[in-house]
């Protein structure tokens, strides 16, 4: 790509397509090859020297920023708007500054006034905030190679060929939109030369744009140069005849009119919500400032019960993003035992130590499998989180893949929560095998944790392949026992006394013996404080909630219509309801088919000590269940491999046959 001399002091390179010939020199400001083309990066060239195996040439640069790359919550800090030829000098910690030499595409320069024609310098940037720049920072920098002849700016309709320039390769700017053109026309004149070898090397690097698939192609217009006289005169006789160009001024072509009258549109138009014409409501009484707290969406001031947990995961994440490194965690439990709130915790944490400079700065994104259509589309939402970028599932994952495998310059650790893990599977798990591949890559610097609700997840459904990339870091959250969700409340209500102590503990005893969840918990003490406030005869002056109001939440929780129709539902009925749990929990999925089933069906009336049904007879078994709602079925299908789901909770099923059985 590059041919190249490397000495101690300079660097001879060329770009293929070229015949100029650049000499770099430490000291000098250079342009470095990015994810953009069109904005490569800025630096400063320190020095040059190679690698241990002597076989490829790095370089030690100090880099600079565009306003682009800069977090964009934290733009607005800069309180103005900038530049377009602006740039700020870094100070951060987080970006390495060390460089292939071949990834240097030339040279450029950087003034610290404001000048209209070169990039230029004035704050720098701490990740934090936006300083004045110390100019002993940019003192004893010698002076950069005078730039070569810049690229014409052909007018649109004009032939690039019509003025050769030695090097110069054909003008892109005649097929750009108009907000594009606007930006590239106040670039510094050599800066748009080093943007057009920076599009060939990319390009040369991705082989022809005509035969990748995917590829942008731009729009290429028919209309000749000789076509548009307004633009003709422009080139050849405009300087001559100053009175003939008004009148020509009516014969402007198509393309040149769109970028005349056609408006610019902003890059990154952000929608704003308007504000709240009445305010927020105000707890009334004692009950509906609990109802408040109960919420499963309120945010608690503290964590309680899983201390250890989050302690364990605190050292994972944080060890991985003070060494650069990557990894895996598997983190499993039951429904409602904190799992996704105590990685939310942590990482509230972990960026609380970032701003405070204590650990690097990383970036969070998170993906639920349960948002999800299909199991592919979780690549498309982890590189739109990334990059603001939306593209199909098979571009996103080749981007991805790219993004991870190759080592770049500024690059800061990534942590990736993927909760619902289990729904993610696919028949040949390329999707599980990717997100646990990713962060072993040795540039990735990706940490994932990973949520399920089966514990032994990995050995049921995963292959070995898979399952070996996962790694043993492994956590599990067990249930919560009576006393952890009596703690919860407690610490939620926060000095609100609204409960009697019997009946928090009642409910903590009844929950707690059937699933741990403290959400349902939470649930039914919200119903409690509801049924004790409309039972008051006047509404200021409720009472505290008693256990008969906890027991009539209670009824009305695990005495639903659809618990009735399972305790009114056939033998078989009741059996094959059975088989599906057991049939769900070995997958440990949320699905199965009728198939498996039947499979499991036959076995539990063997167990019973009952005659197997035939194929029809449990077809017609889950035909009647899927009428009542109790099952939703796949309705494209009616044979084995017909998809069976449940459509209440697997907590309501075992709630309500074990009242069936006593």
């Amino acid at each position: 790509m590059f041919v190249g001399l490397l000495l101690s002091r300079y660097l001879n390179m060329s770009v293929e397509g070229q015949e100029a010939v650049t000499t770099v020199t430490p000291g000098q400001y250079i342009l470095i090859e990015g994810n953009d083309d069109e904005y490569p990066f800025v630096a400063k060239l320190l020095k040059f020297f190679g690698d241990e195996s002597h076989k490829q040439k790095k370089a030690l640069v100090q880099w600079f920023l565009r306003l682009s790359e800069v977090p964009q919550n934290k733009k607005l800090l800069l309180g103005r708007s900038p530049h377009p030829q602006e740039i700020f000098y870094y100070l951060g910690r987080a970006c390495d500054n060390e460089i292939n030499a071949e990834s240097i595409l030339g040279t450029v320069h950087v003034r610290q006034d404001n000048s209209p024609d070169t990039l230029y310098v004035k704050l720098s940037w701490d990740t934090k905030a936006f300083n004045v720049l110390d100019p002993v920072l940019m003192q004893d920098t010698p002076a950069s190679t005078p730039p070569k002849p810049a690229l014409p700016l052909f007018p649109p309709c004009a032939s690039p060929t019509a003025t050769p320039v030695a090097g110069s390769v054909s003008d892109t700017r005649a097929t750009m939109s108009a907000g594009k053109r606007s930006t590239l026309e106040a670039e510094s004149i050599h800066s748009a030369s080093k943007l057009s070898a920076s599009k060939i090397l990319s390009a040369k690097r991705r082989g022809s744009a005509a035969d990748t698939p995917g590829v942008r192609k731009k729009l290429q217009l028919s209309i000749g140069a000789s076509e548009c006289l307004y633009c003709l005169f422009n080139i050849l006789f405009s300087p001559f005849f100053p009175e003939l160009r008004k009148e020509l001024r009516n014969s402007v072509c198509f393309p040149c009119f769109l970028i005349q009258v056609t408006p610019s549109t902003p890059r990154h138009a952000t929608p704003s919500i308007p504000s709240r014409t009445v305010p927020a409501r105000q707890p009334g009484n004692i009950l509906d400032e609990a109802r408040a707290r109960l919420h499963v969406s309120s945010v608690p001031e503290s964590l309680p019960c899983r201390e250890q947990e989050f302690q364990d995961i605190y050292n994972f994440v944080e060890s991985k993003v003070m060494d650069g490194t990557g990894g895996c965690m598997y983190i499993s439990g039951v429904p409602g035992t904190g799992k996704t709130a105590t990685i939310h915790e942590v990482i509230r944490c972990l960026q609380h130590a970032s701003d405070m400079d204590e650990i690097p700065t990383f970036r969070f994104i998170e993906i639920n499998g349960m948002k999800m259509t299909d199991p592919h589309q979780a690549y498309v939402q982890i590189l739109q989180k990334l990059t603001d970028q939306k593209v199909t599932a098979d571009h996103a994952a080749a981007l991805l893949e790219k993004r991870f495998s190759n080592p770049a310059p500024k690059k800061e650790t990534t942590v990736l929560l993927v909760d619902e893990l289990d729904l993610l599977w696919t028949r040949k798990q390329n999707v599980m095998y990717n997100l646990f591949d990713w962060p072993t890559r040795r540039h990735a610097r990706l940490v994932v944790l990973t949520i399920a609700n089966t514990m032994d997840l990995p050995e049921r459904i995963m292959i070995n392949r898979v399952a070996s990339r996962l790694g043993l870091t492994r956590m599990s959250f067990q249930p919560y026992s009576f006393k952890q969700l009596q703690q919860i409340i407690t610490s939620r209500l926060n000095k609100v006394k609204a409960f009697e102590e019997d009946a928090l503990q009642l409910v903590s005893r009844k929950v707690a013996a059937l699933s741990g969840d403290a959400r349902r918990c939470l649930d039914i003490c919200r119903r409690a404080t509801e049924i004790c406030e409309h039972s008051a005869s006047h509404p200021s002056s409720t009472g505290l909630v008693r256990m008969s109001h906890v027991m009539e939440a209670l009824d009305e929780m695990f005495s639903s219509s659809y618990i009735t129709a399972i305790g009114c539902a056939s033998l078989q009925e009741q059996l094959f309801l059975r088989a599906v749990i057991a049939e769900f929990r070995r997958l440990g999925l949320e699905e199965a088919t009728f198939q498996q089933v039947f499979v499991q069906h036959r076995a539990l009336s063997r167990v019973e000590g009952l005659q197997p049904i035939s194929v029809s007879e449990g077809l017609a078994v889950c035909q009647r269940l899927g009428a009542c709602r109790l099952l939703l079925l796949e309705a494209s299908r009616l044979d084995m491999l017909q998809r069976v789901r449940l459509n209440v909770s697997q907590d309501d099923v075992l709630y309500a046959l074990k009242a069936v059985r006593d």
